[in-house]
């Protein structure tokens, strides 16, 4: 699942060989390299597959030192994309360590991105006592020196991302593992509107079933026309997931005893920091009239007049408070002020990473303002908001 694949950024000042370093690290002509400092501009994603770690995304950065009024916004590019990693790497070469270097060491720690420190060619200049000195004064990070053009030094640095690269309790959480034992039945409730991609399920459906399987789990899926029709096999579900806007409907229908989530809901818990949406859902009963919502989606796609995000709950709240709210719908990963926001309301976030995603809700919760789900807000609305999510607790 390409969400799940720690990220690993790439940081350092311009020709320090960052695109040698990944060329070093994939085994081969993976980035663009050159002696011309300033080769790589925006942040490059790149997944690929690491022998020894698996697949990763790298993310390829523009120089900490970049010049001119250009170059200053390639920097605030890369040190936005720190937000937007698991771990990280930081590049130096010919014993340069100093302001840049401890600016990108700031940032590692304003948003909690373990990191190794690379000291490149190697083959030209050792990395010197006096810069390991200095270096562990500002961090406790470990320090590797290394040559780019020496396949022999990949092991090494493998060895030392494999310490930093976060965990399986971070990084490949489970959505229902810890919900359920094996050979138990779970229920997956799936409608399928215009929304739903042709010939297939969405993403969040799709790892949800996955999941169940790995769990060892009998996966059973119906839409919700076919519910009844399920329940009467007189098969008891250990657990049912719904599409959240099924909710009120699938819960007139299952017994008050059988737990009843949402795949948004699994994903805010797998995603995001749960606490805060459970602690930010009930301020949607204090809403008042003129307060502006920002609705956070993770990835871009079409819309139509049955989305989710951009219409449907809209109404449902604008019904639900009898309010005049008003909207803000921003996609992607883009950078978004806090302020003026009376709640946040995030998607699932299937597409993006855990790490990805706090980061992203981090400076509204710094500043007090409520967030929560797509999926709790619905369970809310439909006054099931306690049920939704008193198995997680």
């Amino acid at each position: 699942m390409t969400n799940s694949r720690p990220h690993i950024g790439i940081f350092g000042r311009r020709n320090t060989g960052k695109s040698s370093l990944i060329n070093l690290l994939t085994g081969q002509e993976t980035a663009i390299i050159s002696d011309i400092p300033g080769t790589t501009t925006d942040p490059v994603k790149k997944s690929v597959e690491i022998l020894g770690i698996g697949p990763v995304v790298l993310v390829d950065t523009a120089g900490i030192d970049d010049a001119g009024e250009l170059g200053r916004k390639r920097i605030d590019k890369s040190l936005d994309a720190i937000k937007k990693v698991d771990c990280a790497v930081l590049l130096i070469a010919g014993n340069q360590f100093g302001q840049y270097e401890l600016e990108l060491i700031r940032h590692f720690g304003k948003f909690g991105i373990p990191y190794l420190i690379l000291h490149n060619k190697s083959d030209l200049s050792k990395i010197a006592a006096l810069t390991k000195t200095a270096i562990k004064h500002h961090s406790d990070a470990s320090v590797l020196d290394f040559s780019a053009k020496d396949p022999g030094d990949s092991e090494k640095i493998i060895d030392a991302l494999k310490k930093i690269i976060p965990g399986e309790s971070q990084q490949h959480r489970t959505l229902i593992g810890d919900l359920v034992k094996p050979k138990d039945t779970v229920l997956f409730i799936t409608p399928i509107d215009s929304e739903a991609p042709e010939g297939r399920l969405i993403l969040p459906q799709n790892q949800a079933i996955r999941d169940a399987l790995d769990n060892h789990c009998i996966a059973v899926v119906v839409k919700e026309t076919e519910l009844d029709d399920f329940l009467k096999l007189g098969i008891p579900p250990a657990l049912v997931v719904t599409d959240s806007q099924a909710f009120g409907y699938v819960a007139t229908r299952i017994p008050e005893n059988v737990p009843l989530t949402s795949f948004s809901i699994l994903f805010a818990r797998q995603k995001g920091d749960f606490n805060d949406y459970l602690q930010g859902t009930p301020h949607l009963s204090k809403l008042k009239d003129g307060d502006n919502i920002l609705m956070l989606e993770s990835c871009t796609h079409q819309t139509n007049c049955d989305d989710i995000g951009r219409v449907k709950i809209p109404q449902l709240l604008r019904n639900f408070t009898g309010k005049n709210l008003s909207f803000t719908v921003v996609g992607g990963l883009s950078e978004i002020a806090p302020i003026d926001y009376s709640l946040v309301i995030q998607c699932g976030g299937c597409m993006v990473t855990r790490k990805q995603l706090i980061n992203r809700i981090k400076p509204f919760t710094e500043k007090d303002i409520p967030v929560t789900n797509y999926g709790m807000v619905l369970a809310y609305v439909n006054g099931i908001f306690e049920r939704a999510t008193r198995m997680f607790l």
